[in-house]
């Protein structure tokens, strides 16, 4: 019997990569994607661990480079969908390009939820499948300083749950992962290392990884990953929104990082 087919976006670095590895070492084959060449290096690891992946350079901001992931899979029932890849922003919201701002929005929701819908109706039909989302506690706090980035955030952490409530009798179960800050590239690459956040100690992603590939397997509606981000998390529903923007701005405003 073929081994079952998980496919992880964003899977090059971070969490994304782990939980691929995570997928491997429990038999799945995988098809991985990132909109860089790294994809390939880490297509190379993966496959020392004795299973079949299908590595895809694209670009998830656009319907075109999801189609291409689709395309990869040739047809092969997805028994795994992990929808992981994301891009960050820092900075005032008036100071970004009108491109850096909608890139964000393209990757992490458009583009996200045109794969979703694609899979979720494949997976559906079949009756059978599981989809892990990576939101974030970034989606309910106001982002000062990362605006966009936490409104696309609590996006996809509401579309999660909405979808897992339409489609409860469907046979596929919908998790969101919800981590906090996390030792990744995601802080250099959204211009953020001069700020508290990107500088503090962060999250490992392998643990966050783990915590995530569980409750995906569980069943679970959601994940918040670390202690210290459950207990932010649940402060969230009673905190005024006017103070958490101030915490927030305290951690992402550019020049707050500690000496």
């Amino acid at each position: 019997m073929a081994n079952k087919l998980a496919v992880v976006t964003g899977a090059s670095t971070g969490i994304g990569y782990f939980i691929a590895r995570i997928a491997a070492k429990e038999g799945y084959d995988l098809v991985i994607v990132a909109d860089e060449p790294l994809i390939e290096t880490s297509a190379d690891e993966l496959r020392e661990l004795g299973v079949d992946v299908e590595a895809v350079e694209a670009d998830l901001a656009t319907v075109e480079g999801n189609d291409q992931l689709l395309a990869a899979v040739d047809g092969r029932p997805i028994d795994v969908l992990v929808a992981n890849a994301g891009r960050g922003l820092g900075r005032a919201f008036i100071d970004q390009d009108v491109a850096d701002w909608r890139r964000v929005i393209d990757t992490n929701v458009t583009g996200t939820t045109y794969l979703l819908q694609k899979v979720a109706q494949q997976m559906a039909a079949r009756g059978d499948g599981r989809i892990l989302i990576t939101g974030s506690i970034a989606g309910l706090m106001p982002g000062s300083f990362q605006a966009v980035y936490n409104g696309t955030k609590a996006y996809l952490d509401s579309f999660s749950y909405a979808l897992r409530e339409e489609l409860k009798d469907s046979g596929l179960t919908i998790t969101v992962l919800m981590p906090g800050p996390t030792e990744t590239e995601f802080f250099k690459r959204a211009d953020m290392m001069d700020t508290k956040v990107g500088t503090q100690e962060k999250d490992d992603a392998e643990k966050v990884a783990q915590d995530g590939w569980d409750a995906l397997m569980a069943g679970s509606a959601h994940i918040v990953s670390g202690a210290k981000n459950k207990f932010q998390a649940a402060m969230s529903h009673f905190t005024p929104d006017s103070v958490l923007a101030k915490m927030h701005s305290n951690m992402a405003e550019p020049g707050t990082a500690e000496e």
